[in-house]
């Protein structure tokens, strides 16, 4: 008992190290159950993608094909190597993933691709726009303009992801229902829009266009993120104080 009294007493003196010792130990123990149920997550995902994997194809019948761009400058972290390339392999499909390095790379790489199955874009918006614009740009587009595409919504602007996918707050979850939506072979059709130019070539998207200084505040939205909902107003004040470019 004079124990117990003691730490307690121990404890109120140095109230301060107390408190700041128990948030902590409540952020790490949310941390690690959040771990946790993300690993649940992946399991269970890759337990149903392994059952279209399990499944017979006669031995005459090549696998599918499907081709991924991934545009690794669209997140942090490994999240498509994490959440989604071991439900892709998994499924039975014949993968192959090509990262992009620049900005309007996937364009070039999709005049020179062939003939696939799937066409899976791993990204934001606008990784998006490049791969429909480079497809919408290829001399045999009708064609190809009927494979199917995927979309996994990996970047910080994803308006797509909101018309295509439940809204979740989870981003492993987000993109598990994406994947396996993928597999699943669900499709919603959309309209694309063109916007011609009169010597450029056309610029196809899909659910809308966004340049200049608009686009650079949205990229920045995250960035004020400690403002909560102010966040999105605080990124477009703060982009008018940008200097203009030099002509």
């Amino acid at each position: 008992m004079a124990g117990a009294v003691k730490v307690l007493t121990t404890l109120r003196n140095h109230w301060k190290k107390t408190t700041f010792g128990v948030c902590l130990l409540s952020w790490g123990g949310n941390w690690l159950y959040g771990r946790h149920c993300d690993n649940l997550l992946r399991r269970a995902a890759c337990q149903e993608a392994q059952a279209f994997g399990n499944q017979l194809i006669p031995s005459s019948m090549p696998l599918k094909k499907a081709i991924v761009f991934l545009n690794p400058a669209a997140c942090k972290g490994n999240l498509f190597e994490k959440n989604a390339a071991p439900i892709l392999h998994l499924s039975g499909l014949d993968v192959t993933v090509v990262k992009t390095d620049y900005e309007g790379q996937a364009k070039k790489l999709l005049e020179l691709m062939e003939n696939t199955d799937l066409i899976i874009i791993a990204g934001g918006d606008g990784t998006v726009q490049e791969v429909i614009t480079g497809l919408l740009r290829r001399a045999d587009e009708a064609a190809f303009s009927k494979i199917p595409i995927g979309f996994i919504p990996l970047g910080k602007t994803c308006t797509l992801s909101h018309t295509l996918y439940p809204e979740s707050t989870n981003k492993v979850q987000h993109i598990i229902n994406a994947t396996l939506a993928i597999l699943k072979g669900e499709t919603v059709p959309l309209d694309v829009l063109q916007i011609k130019g009169e010597k450029e070539q056309p610029v196809f998207a899909v659910t809308g266009l966004r340049w200049g200084s608009y686009r650079d505040a949205g990229v920045k939205v995250s960035k004020y993120w400690y403002l909560g909902p102010l966040k999105t107003k605080a990124a477009h004040f703060f982009s008018t104080f940008k200097p203009a470019p030099a002509r």
